[in-house]
């Protein structure tokens, strides 16, 4: 992932720290000890088709995209749930801003029920919900979604496993394989320190900038409350990311 360097020169590299990744085995996230690497990994060259593209502009995102309240209708009904609008910059390792960049989210709705074959949780679903948007971000690095607060759903872990109420990222570079994946949480969720998942991170500073923090200045009064959260790739403020060891 890479971002326009600012005039008059680069900015020094800050060396990547490998030892603050979760790590891929943990017997408490049942599913990591048949999903994590046996054997060491293996370097491959990216093709010409990874580092070209595909690429995405803006006449590619249509006017509901980042609206997750009414794009599954195309605007004629809204989602059910409570309003929210989620924003932020996608940053480089010196706080430069990600232009351009294609993000992506997907949630489930606000009783814990994703849109999906494989989701047999009680929750019903919703008809007006379609789970997932996409923006471009702006000059500043800036992207925000409008939707609703997803819904904390149990999953088949151990006895009585719960997923914090969570919304996944997606950060495209100039490249399909230069994508890179997150989970967002909300700020003051009690799940959030009881989930296998989130545990798999054993700094808590660390699972701090995985929470977004209540925002009321981007909050809207009596329409919607505002969560702030930041992407930064590498670096000493690195967003941690699901698909890449080294936080890059």
């Amino acid at each position: 992932m890479t971002a326009a360097l600012p005039k008059g020169g680069s900015a020094p590299l800050i060396p990547r720290d490998r030892t603050v990744h979760p790590v891929p085995f943990d017997p408490d996230y049942k599913t990591s000890v048949t999903r994590s690497p046996k054997y060491a990994l293996l370097a491959m060259e990216s093709t010409p088709t990874e580092e070209t593209g595909p690429v995405f502009g803006h006449d590619l995102l249509g006017p509901l995209d980042s609206n997750l309240i009414l794009n599954f209708t195309r605007g004629e009904s809204p989602a059910v749930g409570e309003r929210i609008l989620v924003h932020g910059h996608v940053l480089d390792e010196n706080a430069r801003p990600v232009r351009n960049t294609l993000v992506e989210i997907w949630q489930a709705n606000a009783g814990g029920r994703y849109r999906h074959i494989k989701d047999t949780y009680f929750a019903p679903l919703d008809p007006n919900f379609g789970g997932c948007g996409r923006t471009i971000t702006d000059e500043e690095g800036r992207y925000q979604f409008l939707t609703i607060r997803p819904g904390a759903y149990p999953w088949p872990n151990r006895g009585n496993d719960w997923r914090p109420m969570h919304i996944h990222f997606s950060v495209f570079g100039s490249g399909f394989g230069q994508r890179l994946i997150t989970q967002m949480y909300f700020e003051g969720d009690p799940l959030i320190r009881h989930c296998p998942i989130v545990a798999t991170v054993k700094d808590r500073s660390h699972i701090d900038r995985l929470v977004a923090p209540l925002d009321f200045s981007h909050s809207k009064p009596h329409d919607f409350l505002a969560y702030k959260f930041d992407i930064v790739l590498r670096g000493r403020r690195q967003t941690f990311f699901e698909n890449k060891p080294e936080g890059m």
